[in-house]
């Protein structure tokens, strides 16, 4: 599980755990029954109290994203739930206002930004192996 953090941007830590496991999940990283890093590891990796990263883990617990085995660890949560669907969308748009803001400061019109994501599609999907 790949999770960075950044003391220097404001939002505290334990939440930058919590919205990267969400967009691991939701991105496919992490798939569902898949055991989360124990808290004293992760911990560790990241040079954060223990006690942060158990507290990243309650809320998404709450959250039901992931689930508690006792003695066993912390699992991305079997259940289906809308949480991903939601949260894809939620990253979709963040990009997608990010990209519209940069096509209006170069004066780039939406009909050509769509043609250039399509052309990118088209391209992506050829590179793909069958």
């Amino acid at each position: 599980m790949q999770i960075q953090i950044s003391s220097s941007d404001g939002v505290p830590i334990y939440q930058q755990i919590v919205s990267q496991v969400r967009y691991l999940i939701a991105a496919g990283r992490l798939q569902p029954g898949e055991e989360l890093q124990p808290i004293r590891v992760l911990a560790e990796q990241l040079t954060v109290n223990p006690n942060t990263v158990a507290r990243a883990y309650l809320e998404l617990e709450h959250a039901g994203i992931v689930t508690k085995r006792h003695g066993s660890g912390t699992y991305v949560s079997e259940t289906p739930s809308p949480l991903p669907q939601r949260e894809r969308t939620k990253i979709l748009s963040k990009r997608a206002d990010a990209l519209l803001t940069e096509a209006r400061q170069l004066e780039v019109e939406l009909s050509e930004v769509i043609k250039l994501l399509r052309d990118r599609d088209a391209l992506m999907k050829e590179a793909m192996p069958r």
